[in-house]
């Protein structure tokens, strides 16, 4: 307990000396292949020095944040290594954009250094996330932990955390029909403490209980802490009181948003262009059939438009009526099953985001017949109607296309309620990293087609 109480401050040392250690590689490929007459006009003094370097760090920095590259310990080792690349190439090529404006695009011409700076800062951060995982690891080895829940199964919840046997071993599960004597007699016994979906009067009394001990305490939230996470704080002379304003994005918010959409989705429809029309040729000549598909969707307030996609399934895939896409279906063509493996097939949708149906990121639309099944089993859904739907969205990143609609759903409120432009641009660049990684793009399972023939399997454990 005394080494948990200095993980924030190892963890922020370590993510200083990996951005100084690429620091300090720009700086010498400057000063031996950059810092010359012939190259940049001139040669810079003592001042220009310190402050291009400090320039390249906080590039550094703000990718790395971008990605999540500085997240040892918190994500799995194989999604930091992509992450620390992915901000290593960009920092690079941004860094490099920057010495091509200084040097009044002379630096085209000397592109070499910087590939070789790359490359070399490749290794020094594959080698520093293996050795600061480590690190990490020795010092803190996996907690002991012990899950509490009531009516609602905790076997979906109890798979996950068991995935990660680098962080937590769960000992035991217990019943809160054991009693509220017995679980604090047990609860001392363990590192960490899992709350599963309780109602509020035990799930109070248990937090008090792990605060009062100061023992670390997980719990999943229920729609309402969603809301109160990201309520304003504010006192009524000596009284605390929580704002909740319930609008969505503000005005401000939304112009800089729709700006942002425009550009972003004009720019890709430009330079993407030969794909879009390589991928269109590729559809048509497979069966002869359209190349588009359109079909409803819902999107802000519950406003139904028609959704573009390039066609990955058979003509006739819905004669029998709409259902979800599942594991191995036969519907799906072999082009398009390619195109849904890589996300491709979702594209079109940059013209529905050009019209103003649709933004680069939101929660993702659903059809009506299926947001109006899930409805009657979550009678919150149509919040995450309260901003535009989105071609990527905070749920498409942190959750997989099988994941519940419960779950979906309070991934798109965290979303809606904490949202910023950072968020967006994070969400955007967390995409890039995802979109090959296959258990995002699986189907769901036959039990999980619609909300009505999940009621079985997963109604009752999703209840508020």
């Amino acid at each position: 307990m005394r080494r948990e109480r200095y993980k924030r401050l190892i963890m922020f040392l370590a993510s200083v000396l990996v951005i100084g250690i690429q620091t300090a590689n720009f700086a010498y490929v400057w000063f031996s292949q950059y810092n010359y007459r012939s190259v940049i006009g001139s040669v810079y003094w003592r001042r220009g020095h310190w402050a291009l370097f400090a320039l390249y760090a906080l590039i550094v920095l703000l990718m790395s944040r971008l990605f999540g590259a500085l997240k040892v310990g918190y994500m799995r080792v194989l999604d930091v290594i992509i992450s620390q690349i992915l901000s290593v190439i960009s920092a690079n090529f941004v860094a490099y954009i920057q010495l091509a404006l200084i040097g009044r695009w002379k630096f085209l011409t000397h592109i070499k250094p910087m590939i070789l700076l790359t490359l070399v800062n490749l290794v020094v951060v594959l080698v520093w996330v293996v050795f600061t995982r480590w690190i990490y690891t020795v010092i803190y080895p996996p907690k002991r932990s012990i899950v509490i829940y009531e009516n609602h199964d905790p076997d979906r919840l109890m798979k996950k955390m068991k995935s990660r046997k680098d962080k937590y071993v769960i000992g035991e599960a217990v019943h809160t029909e054991k009693g509220m004597d017995y679980i604090m007699e047990r609860i001392p016994l363990y590192e960490n403490v899992i709350l599963g979906d309780l109602p509020s009067h035990e799930r109070n009394q248990l937090l008090k209980f792990c605060f009062e001990k100061n023992i670390r305490c997980y719990c999943s939230p229920k729609i309402s802490d969603i809301m109160i996470m990201s309520s304003e704080k504010m006192h009524m002379f000596d009284t605390p009181l929580l704002l909740f304003r319930n609008r969505g994005l503000t005005v401000e918010q939304q112009v800089i948003k729709r700006v942002f959409d425009i550009v972003v989705s004009f720019l890709m429809l430009t330079g993407l262009s030969p794909l879009l029309a390589l991928i269109a040729l590729l559809v048509k000549c497979y069966d002869g059939g359209p190349v588009l598909y359109s079909q409803e969707r819902l999107t802000k307030d519950g406003r139904v438009f028609r959704i573009l996609k390039f066609r990955s399934m058979r003509v006739d895939s819905e004669k029998a009526g709409a259902r979800l896409a599942m594991k191995n279906d036969d519907r799906i063509t072999p082009v398009g099953k390619i195109l849904r493996n890589i996300h491709f097939d979702e594209l079109p949708q940059l013209i529905n985001i050009l019209r103003g149906d649709m933004s680069i990121v939101g929660p993702r639309p659903e059809r009506p017949e299926i947001a109006a099944e899930y409805t009657k089993e979550i009678p919150e859904f149509p919040f995450r109607l309260k901003v535009q739907a989105g071609l990527t969205g905070y749920a498409q990143v942190y959750g997989k296309y099988n994941t519940t609609p419960y779950d979906k759903l309070k991934l798109d409120l965290t979303y809606i309620e904490n949202y910023s432009f950072f968020m967006d641009l994070q969400l955007i660049a967390t995409t890039v990293k995802i979109l090959f990684q296959k258990e995002n793009t699986e189907g769901v399972e036959h039990w999980q087609t619609t909300a009505s023939s999940e009621q079985d399997n997963w109604s009752n454990e999703q209840k508020l």
